[in-house]
């Protein structure tokens, strides 16, 4: 669901970095009393994590389509939503500026898409109202397929209100909603299946971890080295192979922009639009989770599409994007933390 540029005004992009940022400031405010130096390294790996796991597009059997995890839910349930938000930005910074995945201009929207609603109202108004009278794997399942669905509705509503502001009269409103809301249920269903097998998986190892975050609590003194060593290996593994299996079809989003108007991707305006694309192809290290090719018509055979795609540069992007979110998310957390002790060192003093 990562909307590019073109679908966005300068307006709508500008209000929704706003939006952003404020619900950002929001989260460092009220992060500061759960947060420890023991969350501030499952921020990181749960980083790594869910960037790995975005690379990985399961087909959708009969529409020609695809989806991926988005990840905002599984951050809130471990996280807590203020970290999980935070977590879940550093994602998405990553993605728009070393591999062109959404643009600059509409970051805002893609971190409040994927950020805003799991965490600020799927967790809190579903997950945690469903767990509240006791943790079982059975209540983790239905909370996790409850609120990935309702996260993943009001995620692909938020695009389609979002292009309509812009003022983007070649996707015709209606058609774009009734396409966009079915193909992202069942990717809902299969986040909401994901979250509930990795939350669970989780919550029997170090049960302190979900529930701790539930409640606001920091982890304190929780030894958590094996649930983190388990989750960067699995993170290694899929952005470096399992990401080669990606289905190759379009995702939701580019799908139901195709159905609607007959266009995978719109054309980039001139102004605002150019400039930040200009930016993001300096800043791409490696655009599209690939090599950078210097003559795209020399490589036009390697452009084919197969399946799986073997490819080293895949490989490259899923780990070396993998360990900048990491570092990024634990630098956000560490700063928090570093800034939290010298509040209360000034204080006694």
């Amino acid at each position: 669901m990562h909307m590019a540029d073109a679908l966005i005004s300068p307006v709508a992009g500008g209000v929704m970095w706003a939006a952003a940022a404020g619900v950002s400031l929001h989260s460092i405010q009220k992060i500061r009393k759960d947060l420890d130096e023991t969350k501030i390294p499952l921020m990181g790996v749960m980083g790594a994590f869910v960037f790995a796991a975005q690379m990985i597009n399961f087909s959708i059997p009969g529409t020609g389509s695809s989806g991926h995890l988005g990840g905002g839910l599984l951050l809130a349930v471990l996280l807590g939503p203020h970290a999980g938000f935070l977590t879940m930005a550093s994602i998405l910074i990553i993605q728009a500026l070393f591999f062109a995945d959404g643009g600059l201009l509409a970051l805002g929207c893609n971190i409040f898409n994927l950020g805003f609603f799991t965490c600020f109202v799927a967790y809190p108004f579903l997950f945690k109202q469903i767990t509240r009278k006791g943790w079982t794997a059975s209540r983790i399942f239905a909370a996790s397929l409850i609120s990935g669905i309702a996260s993943l509705q009001l995620g692909a509503f938020s695009v389609v209100i979002e292009t309509f502001l812009s003022g983007k009269t070649e996707i015709p409103f209606n058609t774009f909603l009734l396409l966009m809301q079915p193909i992202h249920l069942v990717i809902g269903i299969v986040e909401g299946a994901v979250t509930a097998a990795v939350v669970t998986f989780i919550w029997k190892e170090r049960p302190e971890i979900v529930e701790y975050a539930a409640e606001g609590k920091p982890l304190g003194r929780a030894s958590i080295k094996k649930v983190l060593c388990i989750l960067i290996i699995a993170a290694f593994l899929l952005g470096g192979i399992f990401s080669w299996f990606a289905s190759t079809s379009p995702d939701g989003l580019e799908w139901s922009l195709f159905k609607s108007s007959g266009k995978e991707e719109l054309e980039t305006p001139k102004g605002i639009h150019e400039a930040l694309s200009n930016i993001q192809e300096k800043t791409a290290l490696m655009p599209d989770y690939g090599f950078k090719k210097e003559n795209p018509k020399f490589h036009e055979e390697d452009n084919k599409e197969v399946w799986p795609a073997v490819e080293s540069g895949t490989s490259v992007s899923g780990i070396l994007g993998g360990m900048m979110t990491l570092l990024l998310a634990v630098f956000t957390g560490g700063i928090i933390v570093f800034i939290k002790k010298r509040k209360r060192t000034t204080e006694a003093i």
